[in-house]
């Protein structure tokens, strides 16, 4: 069974947040509460990690994983944005929006998609992710937590643990949060092209 850290929502134990840090280091995959939905994380330079974190989500090397960075200034290190994308991505992070750019350098070349060389990108508006980043100094890869075949993500701690048993090392449980996802932008390009309508608001990117 995946061991439970049940954080406050309003006062993170930094304690178990450190014991959930430590198994991220050590390879393993976690579920944690996002302001969309419960996601999967892992360590971002781990390959093993990552292949694990895709074989539980039961998705290819062709599915776009997402960084989850804690602020935009950490955002601007693995993607490149110019003034224009900036005042774009400043309007509407944190919160439940993930942007689709192109990669840098510092982006392991198995992260970024094949052939377009993009990341998606994401600020969470979640306290207590937002701790767990802090706590991590790194941004982490994410993917939503939804089983194949399912419409909706989960977003129940318990059901996450009994469901991923043996698959997942812990679940962090701070209270349930939605189960619409995120909205995806993409900004590659000269105008915004949305990808999926989500729960973030296209008006506070003026769409």
């Amino acid at each position: 069974m995946p061991e439970l850290f049940e954080i406050h929502p309003d006062n993170p134990q930094p304690r178990l947040l450190k014991q959930a840090t430590a198994l991220l280091d050590k390879g393993e995959v976690l579920a944690v509460p996002t302001d969309s939905s419960y996601a999967l994380v892992c360590h971002l330079d781990d390959k093993a990690a990552a292949d694990k974190l895709r074989r539980i989500r039961g998705v290819d090397d062709k599915h776009h994983l997402t960084l989850l960075c804690r602020d935009l200034s950490e955002l601007s290190s693995y993607a490149q944005v110019d003034n224009q994308q900036y005042r774009r991505l400043k309007a509407a992070t944190p919160g439940p929006f993930t942007f689709i750019l192109l990669a840098t350098k510092e982006v392991p070349r198995r992260l970024s998609h094949p052939s377009r060389k993009t990341i998606g990108l994401r600020v969470p508006e979640h306290k207590v992710l937002q701790e767990l980043l802090a706590l991590y100094s790194a941004p982490l890869l994410a993917t939503t937590l939804i089983a194949p075949g399912e419409e909706h993500p989960f977003n129940d701690a318990q059901d996450i643990r009994e469901h991923y048993r043996g698959r997942v090392a812990a679940v962090i449980d701070s209270g349930a949060c939605p189960r619409e996802p995120t909205t995806v932008v993409d900004l590659t390009g000269s105008e915004p092209v949305i990808i999926r309508e989500g729960r973030g608001s296209l008006a506070l990117l003026g769409l």
